[in-house]
């Protein structure tokens, strides 16, 4: 099984996020960044899927610059076998990052390309659907866990009320969320390896943007909230309080 696993540099969820001077970036300076979360439960199924063959490669991608090299390698102190990055500027957008990603895939020779369901930081949910209408490719999304068998993966996805099964042939790109995948921490082992495997930079085939972002704005600041009274005597204020500033009923 070979597989690939695009992985994304996103802020740490914990990091105090403030918008920068030009109005349209976040600001970098202070802000640690780590693996998106989601791209670590994609990582897991690849290293899963290998560990139960007893053989396989996993090869660990992302787009940006060379200060993704850090989530890289972290993907390899995981467990991958070799990464690769192809370089551009942070601020490339979505279907041009997809378009970089198709083009790398599309000289490589693989069964599986895994992604996270989605990246917390633009909460972009369509970079493998993108890629795998790219490459006319079958695809799952959300998916929860996955076997691979001779020449197909049978995919179970969690939709509303119950599970849906469903069965892709191979090359095929799933992107997967929390479910089966509990990502494992880097062994201080995996960490020392890590600087020996193989890490390519080479540089992006990014196309030209469609989008642009105009501006980003803070949330709105929360009112404070107020205690209207106790019981059941409150609530003939917090009625007039609803129809009349809330305008809520």
């Amino acid at each position: 099984m070979k597989a690939v696993v695009c992985v994304k540099r996103v802020p740490d969820t914990e990091a105090r996020i403030r918008v920068a001077a030009n109005g349209t970036e976040i600001e970098g300076a202070g802000v640690k960044y780590v693996m998106n979360p989601y791209d670590e439960f994609a990582v897991e199924a690849a290293l899963k899927v290998r560990e139960a063959e007893a053989d396989g490669v996993v090869t660990a991608l992302a787009v940006g610059p060379v200060e993704v090299t850090e989530t890289l390698r972290n993907a390899l102190a995981r467990g991958a076998d070799d990464a690769v990055l192809l370089t551009a500027d942070a601020s490339a957008e979505g279907l041009a990052v997809a378009e970089a990603i198709a083009a790398e895939l599309r000289e490589r020779d693989f069964d599986i390309v895994l992604f996270g369901a989605k990246a917390i930081d633009d909460d972009q949910q369509a970079m493998g659907a993108m890629v795998a209408e790219l490459l006319e490719l079958p695809a799952a999304t959300v998916v929860t866990e996955f076997r691979a068998t001779s020449g197909s993966v049978e995919a179970s996805r969690a939709i509303e009320g119950g599970v849906e099964i469903v069965e892709l042939r191979m090359p095929c790109i799933l992107t997967i969320t929390k479910g089966a995948y509990e990502p494992r921490y880097p062994s201080l082992k995996g960490i020392m390896a890590a600087k020996s495997k193989p890490l390519v930079e080479k540089p992006a085939a990014v196309g030209a943007a469609r989008t642009r972002v105009l501006s980003l704005e803070a949330p709105t600041e929360r009112t404070a909230g107020r205690i209207v009274g106790q019981g059941v005597d409150a609530v003939p204020e917090l009625v007039r309080l609803l129809r009349e500033e809330a305008k809520a009923i």
